[in-house]
This record gives C-alpha cells, sequence and structure tokens, in this order.
C-alpha cells in the first residue's frame, strides 16, 4: 500500500477545491444561506486546524500523554469537503444512494487518516481528532444543504469547475505552512518554531 499517495488525498491542493466547487454549486441554485453555511462551517474547521498547529508551533501546546501536536488538516479537510460534496451531488439519484455515497466517502476519510499514521505524519490521536472534526463538518453542512435546490447542471457545472480551478491556483500560489509559522513566531516572539518531534 503506497500510504503516501492515499494521504496527499487529503492536500489542501484538493480540499479547498472541493469545497469550492460546493460553494460555486450551491450559488449556482441561488442557494445563499446554504452557500454561506458551508463556506462558514469549512472555514471555521480549516481555522481550527491552523490554530492547533501555531498554538504548537508558538508555544509547544498539546497533549504529551495522547502524542497530540494538532490536528491533522489533511484528515479534516477531506472529511469535512468530500463527503459532502458526493452527498449533494448524488442527490439525482435518491436519498439512499445519496447517503450510502456520502458514507462511502467518510470510509475513504478514514483511510485517509489511517495513511497519515502510517506513514508518520501524524500519531493516531491527531488522525483521529482530525477526522472527528471533518465529520462534525459533514454532518452540520448535510442539514445546512439538505434542503438547497439543484442548479442547471450546465450552469452549475461549469461554476463549480470554474470556482474549483480559481482556489487550486490560489492554494499553490498561497505558502499557507509558510504563514503559519510566521504568525507563530510573531505571537509567540520566539526565534524559531518550536520542532514536530518534541511534545510537551
Amino acid at each position: 500500500m503506497d500510504w503516501v499517495k492515499l494521504y496527499h488525498l487529503g492536500d489542501l491542493a484538493l480540499t479547498i477545491p472541493a469545497a469550492c466547487a460546493l460553494t460555486a454549486w450551491l450559488l449556482a441554485a441561488r442557494a445563499w444561506r446554504a452557500a454561506g453555511g458551508w463556506l462558514l462551517a469549512f472555514g471555521l474547521a480549516l481555522a481550527l486546524v491552523a490554530a492547533t498547529k501555531i498554538a504548537f508551533m508558538g508555544w509547544a501546546t498539546g497533549l504529551p500523554a495522547l502524542h497530540f501536536k494538532a490536528l491533522s488538516g489533511h484528515a479534516t479537510g477531506f472529511t469535512a469537503a468530500v463527503p459532502t460534496l458526493c452527498w449533494l451531488l448524488a442527490a439525482p439519484l435518491g436519498r439512499r444512494a445519496r447517503g450510502a455515497c456520502a458514507l462511502a466517502a467518510l470510509g475513504m476519510g478514514v483511510a485517509v487518516a489511517v495513511a497519515l499514521v502510517r506513514a508518520g505524519e501524524h500519531t493516531p490521536a491527531e488522525a483521529l481528532a482530525g477526522w472527528l472534526i471533518g465529520a462534525a463538518t459533514c454532518a452540520w453542512a448535510v442539514r445546512l444543504v439538505a434542503a438547497a435546490p439543484a442548479p442547471d447542471p450546465w450552469r452549475g457545472g461549469g461554476a463549480a469547475l470554474l470556482a474549483a480551478g480559481i482556489a487550486a491556483w490560489a492554494v499553490a500560489a498561497a505558502p499557507l505552512s509558510h504563514w503559519m509559522v510566521r504568525v507563530a513566531l510573531a505571537l509567540s516572539g520566539n526565534a524559531a518554531p518550536h520542532p514536530w518531534d518534541h511534545c510537551g
């Protein structure tokens, strides 16, 4: 099993475009409240990930007993965005089918979390916590968009592709990890971030 390829499914370069595509689909259907609610839910999930990473780099926070330093952004992002997108796009297949699609995607999120642990990128506690935050975000989002109408397929699909393309370009152009380090150093006053192999 190539664990590295599997956990890369949770890269922000993939999950943020997926989240933006979902938003554009909802906007094309003029489901303004659902689109805003989804953006808020996904944004809060990623903000929580960033906050835990910045806190650890700045002050070495965490739970040493659980080998927990910060939430896994890969597990969180994948489990929040992909199952929600699958649930929304499977609407024409019926209630049971869309539920099955979302559950299958949540299961894939488990595989991403396991891959992160097997590849040595995160501890079990970090990957599990990320998956739980992502799953909670997905559940909240499904309730928000449950009554959203479906847009014209061509208009919705075109808007989703355009939004995903723009988001992919923006993520590639923005060194997010670099900026998190700079924020951590600016807030903590440290000359260097705490290394990831140290907890507590």
